[in-house]
């Protein structure tokens, strides 16, 4: 970006930096009191949640935070599970959300604003949120501290005063930051389904729905338009956004864009209760759902004036193409076909997606922009560590001889004298004896399980890039399998562990680092921390250690199966404790 366009960019920026920061002062004076029931703030407020083990664990922390007062009182939270069976995608956990409000609230469904934000899954790529959901992630910023969802509601507490009944479907691992002219309101009160639109680099539209308009010559320097959408392009080449007419032009500085060209992609949308009560009706005509669709892709792509059937058929952005699902879109394109698709084009936006362990580092330790807008810190309802920019620590009791390298990230743990953490790593919810040296650019977060009739702790330990989700068929392809940067079978070998020996849990038969049996069950958690720090050092300095024999060992999979969500909430309750008595009498 040349000096004049940053020039032109700056007064955008500080348009950004002020409405982000009004909307956080208008959130933060909501929290803790009873709302009015005239749309100063959501009717109910619903998360959803991959099965019943995740639906309680939400519903914990959910009373957790009202007992608190970190939320608005006086209205609904509620959380929903998907059903037994296949998974069924967000798409899907948007039609069994809607049956089960229709179930709670009946007639009276028609006069409520509902924010629906889907936080089902497990987190392989940010495992520090896979026991407790990513919609409960710590972020460095509020008082009492902010975690995703506080900061999901407060990035659209303007809504609900200017929306007529339905729902706001959105997803627990981004954020959207937008300034519009202070005369104006993004006003949800149109036919059909409205969206959120955000200029972005036509790169970042491959990975995103991309929307294309009934007019893409942008000239004005409006932070706000509303627009008519032809029809929704899901993860399309560059090729076919030029093709179907969803390239944008505009003068460099006139959006939040430096290049000249850009799409406006994808983020949140809401659908009117009429609408609603359509996708309510869908889930009817389908009878169930056995396969994942996307609440994104398969809603979207069949709204718009110029929606084809084509896109049924197309499954290469499918991670597992199921039986029926080409039969399932086509009744989904069937039943939604001439609905409305209204877009609001937010000019001055930012879109940041934080579901992986790079993104999360990235984002709280490095990205400045973030950092200027929304006022993030260093240092968040922390003990003896100060502002030291280049890492960032939440929700932690730390020895003042404690060191935290740049670009890391160390969350809900206990951190012993002179424990020193290294660069680009992230620590969670580990309790640190004196002494010890987490290296650079690992994972470590210790998790409570129910083990034998007792409680009993693993730390589970990768490289940071390391990839959870890559799988193979069988134990004799392990060493395609890479842990810190090794293979399996190279790790395992320092571990004493011979290739026989090591075991993979769960149904399917296929290997990977989520469901290999590698990290030690101990009595307590300072033990599994050190344990695991261990076989982690055996690693990356080439030499042996091995466990005492008959040691049990957990994959991380067990870990969420077993988990002991009491006792994990106990250890965070005892370091809010901690904390805020502490900062009483300092």
């Amino acid at each position: 970006m040349d000096a004049s366009s940053d020039s032109l960019r700056q007064p955008r920026v500080r348009m950004l930096q002020t409405a982000t920061r009004e909307k956080l002062r208008k959130f933060n004076s909501l929290r803790g009191r009873q709302v009015q029931s005239d749309g100063e703030f959501w009717d109910v407020v619903v998360l959803t949640a991959a099965d019943e083990n995740q639906r309680e664990a939400y519903e914990v922390q959910l009373r957790g935070k009202v007992d608190r007062r970190e939320l608005p009182l006086g209205i609904h939270y509620e959380v929903f599970s998907d059903p037994p069976g296949p998974k069924i995608g967000n798409g899907g956990s948007t039609l069994y959300a809607l049956q089960q409000l229709d179930s709670m609230y009946g007639n009276a469904l028609g006069k409520m604003r509902v924010i629906l934000i889907h936080a089902g899954g497990f987190s392989q790529r940010l495992p520090s949120a896979s026991a407790l959901g990513k919609i409960f992630t710590a972020l460095p910023l509020g008082d009492p501290l902010y975690q995703m969802l506080e900061l999901k509601l407060a990035m659209y507490v303007d809504f609900p005063s200017h929306m007529k009944p339905g729902v706001l479907v959105t997803c627990a691992d981004d954020i959207e930051l937008y300034s519009i002219a202070e005369v104006e309101n993004i006003s949800f009160d149109r036919p059909g389904f409205t969206a959120l639109a955000h200029p972005s680099p036509l790169s970042i539209g491959t990975t995103h729905g991309v929307f294309v308009l009934d007019s893409c010559q942008r000239s004005s320097d409006l932070d706000m338009e509303n627009s008519l959408c032809l029809r929704y392009l899901h993860k399309p080449s560059i090729n076919k956004m030029h093709e179907y007419g969803a390239v944008c032009k505009s003068p460099s500085g006139s959006s939040s864009q430096s290049d000249t060209e850009f799409v406006y992609t994808d983020s949140t949308y809401y659908a009117d209760f009429k609408t609603a009560k359509m996708l309510l009706n869908l889930l009817t005509e389908l009878g169930s759902v056995h396969c994942e669709i996307d609440a994104y892709g398969d809603f979207l792509q069949a709204l718009g004036p110029k929606a084809t059937i084509d896109y049924t058929s197309n499954t290469a952005n499918v991670t597992k193409e199921e039986r029926g699902l080409v039969e399932i879109r086509q009744k989904i394109f069937h039943h939604l076909q001439g609905t409305p698709l209204n877009v609001i084009l937010l000019n001055n936006s930012r879109f940041y997606h934080v579901g992986t362990t790079s993104e999360y580092l990235f984002h709280l330790t490095e990205d400045t922009a973030l950092r200027s807008e929304l006022g993030l810190l260093s240092s968040a309802f922390s003990i003896h560590m100060d502002e030291n920019f280049g890492c960032c620590v939440m929700y932690c009791v730390l020895d003042p001889s404690c060191s935290v390298g740049a670009g890391s990230v160390v969350e809900y743990s206990r951190l012993g004298a002179g424990v020193t953490v290294g660069r680009g790593s992230i620590v969670s919810n580990c309790c640190i004896s004196p002494g010890l040296s987490v290296p650079d650019a690992v994972f470590m977060h210790s998790l409570s399980v129910n083990h034998q009739d007792r409680t009993g702790f693993v730390t589970v330990t990768f490289g940071i890039n390391d990839n959870l989700k890559l799988s193979v068929e069988s134990p004799a392809d392990m060493e395609k399998l890479k842990l810190f940067g090794f293979s399996l079978e190279k790790c395992c070998s320092y571990w004493g562990m011979e290739k026989e020996v090591l075991s993979f849990c769960g149904d399917s038969p296929s290997c990977s680092l989520w469901n290999a049996r590698l990290f030690p069950v101990c009595a307590d958690q300072q033990s599994s921390f050190s344990s695991s720090l261990k076989m982690l050092q055996a690693v990356l300095s080439g030499s042996m250690f091995t466990l005492p024999k008959d040691t049990e060992l957990m994959s991380m999979q067990q870990c969420l199966q077993r988990k002991n969500l009491e006792e994990m909430l106990m250890f965070r309750m005892g370091l809010y404790r901690d904390i805020t008595q502490r900062r009483s009498t300092s």
